[in-house]
């Protein structure tokens, strides 16, 4: 398997691949997901470095998108939304999309990434509860879901997270 930036001709896959990730039972089609990707890649906030895609022979199996957020007037990250393939997952492409987009951020000088999700998955990845380190979310009622990880020892700031802009019309 390869990890390596995404390009725009990789797109439809991986909307593809996000569109089977997300689906529901309850027929949404597609996931609301589909639509915010789609936008994060046209956003101000998009990074492209830390649009990742996982491939395996020559097939878009997994991608994860960190953009810019911030904490108060202070840059920070926003990671997600991160798709694997329903048949491809549990075979640890997730976790090496979160490593190798853990080892990028470091590598640009970024202080955390934040996201919502799991609290049972992402802890492993050294995640814990925004409020330990006094990030507030944007959403007071996602509590311990919305979990950040502080990166290379910088000094992490305090205060509420703001998304990149296609979050907020979600």
């Amino acid at each position: 398997m390869e990890l390596r930036s995404e390009h725009a001709s990789d797109r439809p896959a991986i909307l593809e691949l996000t569109g089977r990730a997300f689906a529901t039972d309850d027929g949404a089609n597609p996931p609301v997901e589909v639509g915010l990707l789609a936008e994060l890649f046209e956003c101000d906030g998009y990074l492209p470095g830390l649009s990742i895609v996982a491939a395996d022979a020559g097939m878009v199996v997994g991608h994860s998108i960190t953009t810019r957020g911030f904490i108060g007037d202070q840059p920070a990250l926003g990671l997600g939304p991160i798709s694997v393939l329903p048949e491809r997952q549990r075979q640890g492409i997730g976790a090496a999309l979160l490593e190798e987009t853990r080892i990028r951020a470091e590598g640009m000088g970024e202080s955390v990434i934040v996201l919502l999700g799991h609290t049972t998955y992402y802890p492993r990845f050294g995640y814990r509860p925004a409020s330990e380190l006094g990030i507030q979310a944007p959403d007071p009622q996602w509590g311990d879901y919305f979990m950040a990880l502080p990166l290379g020892g910088r000094e992490v700031p305090v205060g509420t997270f703001r998304y990149a802009e296609p979050f907020a019309r979600l």
